[in-house]
């Protein structure tokens, strides 16, 4: 397993709330494509959006957002964990 950031550049009408709901919804539906989204972090003001995601590869991480809610990331990055 990889490990990927995503990132959403522009979410439209973005609340902590329907961050933290999305989020949610990725936990529940993960498990099918064997990823884990481990945390996120946005900006409201922006709504910008960055989720940290362990998966098999990227297409696997796009396919838990398209499932659980649709918001598909604008980008998404393999990285390596520091210390």
């Amino acid at each position: 397993m990889a490990l990927f950031m995503d990132v959403h550049n522009h979410v439209e009408g973005l609340t902590a709330e329907a961050v933290q709901g999305a989020h949610q919804r990725d936990l529940e539906v993960q498990a099918r494509y064997g990823v884990d989204y481990k945390q996120y972090w946005f900006d409201e003001a922006s709504g910008k959006v960055f989720c940290l995601v362990e998966a098999p590869d990227a297409d696997a991480a796009a396919a838990v957002h398209r499932e659980a809610h649709g918001l598909v990331a604008d980008d998404i990055t393999p990285v390596n964990q520091g210390s």
